[in-house]
């Protein structure tokens, strides 16, 4: 579980740079410039994530059940998912409805996904990984509420509701091919397997 911790304060904390230390992230790209800053944040955080799947498989070997999530509580997640994917896909297109409606439709994607994964699963080392990532993801909407009333960022305007059916579409069929068989490749456990 160290590692695991350890793992996420890395991978959370790259990417909390720009809300807890804006100076320092400023002060790197005036110093090395914006190309090259986005070169060293991208590497750190590739190597920060391949960190974090490696001890959070390592930690799910020696876990503790804190709770056991009732039957019922995987077909809550799979449907939560589904908008979690929808949102996903709406931060990748131009603005439709969805995006200017809820702002920040990845970081609201992450906190779906993080609250639908602690609803079924019970064990210390998923606790400790979903909770960590919901937590990250209210710190930073919260930041991004102040630096938009502050400023500093702008929503993006509505471009089109066709970008909306888009997403749908494109969650729709991101989401069932997780649920078909990406998820079991990826982390090893079919989604289908625990309704």
């Amino acid at each position: 579980m160290t590692l695991l911790a350890v793992g996420l304060i890395l991978f959370l904390g790259v990417h909390l740079i720009r809300t807890l230390a804006p100076g320092f992230r400023q002060s790197m790209i005036d110093r090395l410039g914006k190309p090259t800053w986005t070169g060293i944040y991208s590497v750190a955080s590739l190597v920060t994530f391949v960190f974090l799947v490696y001890a959070f498989s390592v930690a799910r070997t020696a876990t503790t059940v804190l709770y056991s999530p009732p039957a019922w509580a995987s077909h809550i997640t799979i449907a939560l998912m589904l908008v979690a994917m929808i949102c996903l896909v709406a931060s990748l297109l131009p603005a439709g409805r969805i995006a200017t409606a809820v702002k920040h439709p990845m970081v609201l994607s992450v906190k779906i996904w993080a609250l639908a994964h602690l609803i079924a699963n019970g064990d210390s080392a998923s606790v400790l990984l979903f909770t960590a990532f919901l937590a990250w993801g209210v710190i930073l909407r919260i930041s991004l509420k102040r630096r938009a009333r502050a400023g500093e960022i702008n929503v993006r305007p509505f471009v089109s509701a066709k970008y909306d059916l888009y997403a749908a579409v494109l969650g729709v069929v991101l989401w069932v091919l997780i649920i078909w068989k990406l998820h079991e490749w990826i982390i090893g456990v079919s989604p289908l397997s625990m309704t």
